[in-house]
């Protein structure tokens, strides 16, 4: 853990919060080996700092601050605990390691986090639920992030991840990773996990901001570690394809203010066309060729959507009937309805608004809190000439958007839709 600049306390703090939450669990797990005493130590502690920092100042390192205030705050209540069994609980085991005890010889891999994924992605576990609990435990997105990403409400996501939790402790899942033998049975769900933490990075959820480069980057890194323990494992390939070339883009995606730049405006010079080289080689290699997997072949599909945007020289060049066809393909694999809207925007780019409206009959049932299915529909209703309509649209749209830089961007087209001549 690094310390980190000077900055104002309370967004320090929610940065620290945001950026290195799953490694203070894991660090405190590690230890300690009790899930419920980690959570409610780091929650006291961020507590703590919350109202020390603007009295005090910040500390020189607030990650070692939040860590060595939750560490006590765990001791403190082992201590209670055995006072009150009038025993001593065998849970801190000193080590040449400083204390941390490790529940598997650690052959495999060195990295505290990459066991708490493991644990959070353990068999006995919904995968639903896994990786519900490995967003909100290990990256820190919040409950009513995870909630819109499932497309479920905030309670029911939040019943979801407590009984998950009670799940681990319960069975005595352990803080370890698994043998090269039981890995592959965790790559699905490990899968899963890192695609869901990497949208919740590019979609934009609650708060102010636009994107959160840092938590798609995040995503990337544990799939590249489970990646070197499994070299060529399809799954992970091309959701590695898929995930560097939408990170390729995260220079661009807004401009100096914060605000929102929209894929067609993005300056292409910005994107990290290493990425993409890499992410077009993973795309073409022998791992992908033969039979797949429903999930790998969903990931390849999305990645050469992808590939077809970081392929065109600029926006007018994309081929919009490819990128339909490959949207096609997707929903024979997994029909979704994220997937229809994206595959409507596809439509509209190829043949037309009015041909783009007809792709989203029935979406409204299936996407009753969603504000990107009225801000598409507003879009196109605006190309069509449908002024009414889509002011209408426009402003259910930012009633339903709860995140500020994309509110902006919406009530922006509304006001420019406004001011239009006529």
């Amino acid at each position: 853990m690094t310390s980190l600049p000077p900055h104002d306390p309370a967004d320090l703090l929610a940065r620290v919060v945001r950026e290195e939450w799953g490694r203070l669990v894991s660090l405190l797990l590690a230890r300690f080996r009790r899930l419920d005493l980690v959570e409610d130590a780091l929650g006291d502690a961020v507590e703590a700092a919350a109202r020390r920092w603007p009295q005090d100042g910040v500390p020189d390192n607030p990650v070692g601050w939040l860590h060595t205030t939750a560490r006590r705050r765990i001791l403190d209540r082992l201590r209670g605990e055995a006072m009150a069994q009038r025993k001593v609980p065998l849970l801190v085991v000193a080590s040449e390691e400083g204390g941390v005890v490790r529940a598997d010889p650690g052959d495999l891999v060195e990295d505290d986090l990459l066991r708490l994924v493991l644990m959070c992605s353990h068999p006995a576990l919904d995968p639903a639920a896994a990786s519900a609990l490995t967003l909100r435990l290990v990256l820190g997105v919040g409950t009513p992030d995870v909630a819109r990403l499932f497309l479920v409400p905030e309670p029911t996501m939040a019943a979801r991840i407590t009984r998950a939790k009670k799940k681990i402790v319960a069975a005595g899942i352990p803080f370890s990773v698994p043998s090269a033998a039981e890995l592959p049975e965790r790559l699905d769900v490990l899968a899963q996990t890192a695609y869901l933490a990497f949208t919740a990075g590019y979609a934009p959820g609650s708060g102010p901001d636009a994107v959160r480069t840092e938590l798609a980057g995040e995503a990337i890194r544990l799939v590249r570690v489970v990646l070197g323990l499994r070299p060529g494992e399809p799954v992970l390939t091309a959701l590695l394809a898929l995930m560097l070339l939408q990170h390729s883009r995260r220079d661009a995606r807004v401009d100096a203010t914060g605000a929102i730049v929209l894929l067609p405006d993005q300056d292409r010079s910005r994107w990290h066309r290493d990425e993409v080289r890499e992410a077009l080689a993973l795309l073409d290699s022998a791992v992908l060729t033969g039979p797949v997997t429903v999930q790998t072949a969903g990931y390849a599909v999305q990645a050469r959507i992808a590939a077809e945007h970081a392929t065109a020289p600029d926006a007018r060049s994309t081929r919009w009937d490819r990128v339909v066809a490959h949207y096609d393909t997707l929903l024979a694999l997994a029909p979704t309805p994220s997937a229809q809207l994206a595959r409507a925007v596809a439509v509209a780019e190829s043949d037309g608004p009015r041909a783009g409206l007809a792709q989203l009959d029935g979406l409204d049932d299936q996407l009753p809190h969603s504000h990107r299915l009225p801000a598409v529909r507003a879009e196109l209703l605006s190309r069509a000439g449908d002024d009414e309509g889509a002011h209408a649209a426009y402003a259910l749209a930012i009633s339903r958007c709860a995140n500020d830089a994309e509110r902006a961007l919406l009530t922006a087209r509304l006001e420019a839709l406004d001011a239009a001549p006529g």
